[in-house]
């Protein structure tokens, strides 16, 4: 019998750079919900659920969730760890996929390769991404790991990145989990040089701009859809390329041991 796999969806209105990212309007829908349609077009067989905050701003990502059709768990605002845990805990996860809303463009099929190469090595793995290295374009983050692995991390885990971005503490000590990474099969990595996730307002438009030219044909697009769009209309790549390479390693690089300087770039000017 497969082992009860469930996606955690983290999602809040608060946002310094893009207050209610995850709530703004593409084609008519939510980016919220159009991100959900991508993670139902997987093949695996998984439960996915929306985890919020119990803050009343975040009121709207509940009622969008039950509009939606997808189970919503609301928990800390700051603590991600706890949020994801408890969440996958009311589910009866076995096993836990970390996927963040600001990934709306995600490819279903890098979902599967990814939990099918943790799968096909199910007893090998405490935790498998494809992001430590990363190597495909920004924006496509997939995080498998045991719901012994979640919890081991959330009885222990105490700084503040830890907390907040719910695996740091799985991926910063290898010593203590077996650790699995999954790389673009193109050998090619686009991980600073492609921006396909959400955090300012270009990266919106690109987004936005992306959906109206795949989805009205191919709800389904894939990355490499995305690619030769952008190949063929490099000005939609441009909207949001002053971005790329910037996450959020960049604030923690002191603290960080497993990430170094050139995984990370700061925000120009």
């Amino acid at each position: 019998m497969a082992a009860k796999t469930v996606i955690v969806v983290q999602a809040r209105m608060a946002s310094s750079r893009l207050p209610g990212k995850v709530m703004l309007p593409v084609l008519g829908k939510s980016i919220l919900a159009l991100m959900i349609e991508r993670l139902q077009m997987i093949k695996h067989q998984v439960t996915i659920v929306i985890a919020t905050s119990v803050n009343a701003e975040d009121d709207i990502i509940e009622q969008e969730a039950q509009a939606i059709n997808i189970p919503c768990y609301r928990g800390s605002l700051q603590n991600l760890l706890d949020r994801h845990y408890q969440a996958a805990l009311l589910h009866g996860a076995e096993v836990v996929l970390k996927i963040p809303s600001d990934c709306p463009l995600i490819d279903p099929d890098i979902i599967d390769n990814v939990l099918d190469y943790f799968f096909e090595r199910e007893t090998s793995f405490d935790y498998v991404s494809n992001l430590h290295p990363a190597t495909y374009p920004d924006g496509n983050d997939v995080e498998i790991m045991t719901m012994a692995c979640l919890k081991r991390a959330w009885e222990n885990a105490d700084k503040a990145l830890e907390l907040e971005h719910t695996t740091p503490y799985i991926w910063e000590n290898p010593e203590q989990f077996s650790i699995g990474n999954v790389s673009w099969e193109t050998e090619l990595d686009y991980s600073m040089s492609h921006r396909f996730t959400i955090d300012y307002r270009e990266d919106y438009l690109f987004i936005k701009r992306v959906f109206e030219e795949l989805y009205p044909e191919n709800e389904n697009f894939s990355c490499y859809d995305i690619l030769e769009l952008l190949n063929h209309r490099p000005e939609i790549y441009q909207i949001n390329a002053q971005y790329a390479g910037v996450n959020w390693y960049r604030h923690h690089l002191n603290e960080l041991k497993t990430i170094q300087p050139e995984q990370t770039r700061q925000v120009a000017g």
